[in-house]
Parts: C-alpha cells; sequence; structure tokens
C-alpha cells in the first residue's frame, strides 16, 4: 500500500498456497531457497503455475576450503551436499526467472562482492542474476557489474549502516528482532554508506545502465 516498487518476499515459502497468498496480498514475485532444495520440481511446479518471472531462487553458498561453492540453507547454517555452480544451471532448466546469488562468506564485512562466485554463475546461465552479500563501497558494485556481467546487486548495510549505528546506541530489546549482527560491529569500519541517488549516478558515469534522475 505504501510503496510502488516491485515488491520479492522470501522467507517460509513452502507450497504453491504459499505463493498463492503473497501474489494476492501484492508481493510481485516470490525468493525461495529451502524448500527448492528439498524438492526441487516445486520450482518447475511454481514456475509453470505463475510464470518464470515471478519465481526467484537464493542460492546461499560458503566456498569450502578445496575452492568448490558449496550451497546452504538457513542463512549458511544447514549444508545442504549441493555444488552451488551445478545447482544454478540445474534451476534455470527447472524454470527458475532469477537467481539471488548469496555470499555468506562476505554478507556483513563490507569487503565487496565475491567476484569468482558471481561470474561462474553468471557464465553458466541465461537467466538474471543478482549478486549478493559484501558490498561496503560504490566501487563494489561497479566491479561485479563490469567484471561478473551481474545483472543487479542486492545491497544492505551500505545503504543504512548510519542507521544501524543509531539504533545501537539506544536500548533495543531482544523481542525486536536478532540483534546480534548489529551488537557485533561486524564489518562497521569497512561500510561506507551512500543513498540511492549518488549510488546510481555512480554507476551511471561508470557507464554502467540504471534508471537515474541526474539535475544539472
Amino acid at each position: 500500500k505504501e510503496t510502488f516498487i516491485p515488491l520479492t518476499v522470501g522467507g517460509g515459502i513452502r507450497t504453491i498456497e504459499d505463493i498463492r497468498k503473497v501474489l494476492r496480498i501484492g508481493a510481485d514475485k516470490v525468493s525461495i531457497n529451502t524448500a527448492a532444495i528439498k524438492n526441487p520440481d516445486f520450482i518447475r511446479e511454481a514456475a509453470n503455475r505463475f510464470g518464470s518471472s515471478t519465481i526467484v531462487v537464493t542460492i546461499e553458498t560458503i566456498k569450502s576450503g578445496d575452492g568448490k561453492y558449496l550451497a546452504f540453507t538457513d542463512n549458511g547454517r544447514e549444508f545442504t551436499g549441493v555444488n552451488a555452480i551445478e545447482w544454478a544451471e540445474e534451476l534455470e532448466e527447472l524454470g527458475a526467472g532469477e537467481l539471488v546469488v548469496t555470499s555468506v562468506d562476505r554478507e556483513g564485512t563490507g569487503q565487496g562482492y565475491d567476484l569468482e562466485l558471481t561470474a561462474r554463475i553468471s557464465k553458466n546461465v541465461s537467466i538474471p542474476v543478482i549478486a549478493h552479500g559484501g558490498a561496503g563501497k560504490i566501487q563494489h558494485l561497479c566491479e561485479v557489474f563490469k567484471k561478473c556481467q551481474a545483472d543487479a546487486v542486492a545491497v544492505a548495510s551500505l545503504l543504512h549502516y548510519e542507521t544501524i549505528k543509531r539504533i545501537q546506541s539506544i536500548r533495543v530489546s531482544t523481542d525486536e528482532g536478532n540483534i546480534e549482527f548489529l551488537q557485533s560491529g561486524r564489518g562497521r569500519s569497512t561500510i561506507q554508506e551512500r543513498d540511492i541517488a549518488t549510488i546510481k549516478e555512480a554507476l551511471f558515469h561508470a557507464g554502467i545502465p540504471c534508471r537515474h534522475n541526474i539535475h544539472h
């Protein structure tokens, strides 16, 4: 009711009825992870019912000691035994319309996206790939677009880290959410907060197409 940008809803999407309910109340897309790992045919059925453009799959990855990217669920806590690169290819075949590629190793660090991970998946699939995890400054966005052919980026701390620090400065009760990350201070020194207008202008001047309103 309050915003007019496309809304993708994830978390707890397990059935066709779950998808139908969130689309009915205004979501444009759904994001699925655990249910896809447990039953890959769920993605095929969902894409057939609602269209591929509605079905986004998140791939949470952790890089192993031997250099392999492995898929996880539950915010990187549950190992699936699935090779993330091969899983991305399978998801395209099943009908997924977009992939959010999350580097659990980089999340919240501000050290930049995992360029190798993003590049390998972008090279192997033809559907849009959204890079996620690690953005700490505008340069990181430019890198993942130019070096990895990512179609889009997901950012969080880059946009609101100052707000997070202000929240920390007041008393926050544990029933307001998971504040463990906020209290840890992880990544704080590496985040260069910017607003959306500044980010878009920087991307535009770097030759990266994006919708923008730059006033001269």
